[in-house]
């Protein structure tokens, strides 16, 4: 995959960008607080949006490599990294192609990104490689819900509108199986029910960290 691979949702990014300060409020904030503490060392993180995982990240985090495809998204990105209490540097790369050598971080994070990238066995296989051994994966993820009823309406969802009408997402991918099938273990998970605004679909969500084997 070339990293010249661009990614743009122009309606859908401002509409996220627009909706987020309610969805901080409604709770994701506190989920992010949640998912980022007591990282330490170098970070990449994918997917990484208007920035807000940014204000999170403990002190013992040396530098964040924050990568956003979509350049709407990754100017807001850039402004909020300016204040940033830890050294952030935004740049521009799919999650299947990241541009960092083997190994050479201490964790990576995955917020609300792998129900959106086109191939998320590759986009894992990317966070594989470059976290070291024994190395962390911060996630906070929708995933496909347990309910029967819930599930046949996700999946209808995602083989119609829905991908098409949300920048890419998918509602019902098996995100936690598939970080296992990518080389992780999964060490601490919670899972919850969370909606970001009013029109948005209840969602379940995996919070939790897995370690790179």
């Amino acid at each position: 995959m070339s990293r010249q691979q661009t990614v743009s949702h122009p309606l859908c990014a401002r509409l996220y960008a627009k909706q987020s300060q309610t969805a901080e409020s409604r709770g994701l904030a506190d989920q992010r607080r949640r998912m980022l503490a007591g990282l330490a060392g170098e970070v990449v993180e994918i997917g990484a949006g208007n920035g807000l995982n940014f204000a999170h990240y403990p002190q013992a985090v040396t530098l964040v490599h924050a990568f956003e495809p979509d350049p709407y998204l990754r100017g807001l990105a850039a402004r909020v990294a300016d204040d940033a209490a830890v050294p952030v540097k935004v740049g521009d790369a799919v999650a299947e192609d990241l541009p960092l050598e083997d190994a050479s971080v201490d964790a990576a994070v995955a917020s609300l990104v792998l129900c959106s990238v086109r191939d998320p066995g590759r986009a894992i296989a990317e966070l594989h490689r470059a976290v070291r051994p024994g190395g962390e994966v911060r996630f906070n993820e929708h995933v496909v819900s347990q309910h029967s009823l819930r599930k046949a309406l996700q999946r209808t969802a995602d083989a119609t509108v829905w991908p098409t009408i949300s920048g890419g997402c998918h509602l019902g991918r098996h995100t936690e199986a598939a970080l296992v099938a990518g080389g992780f273990r999964i060490e601490r998970v919670e899972r919850f029910e969370f909606s970001v605004s009013a029109l948005d679909p209840m969602k379940t969500h995996i919070l939790g960290t897995a370690r790179r084997l």
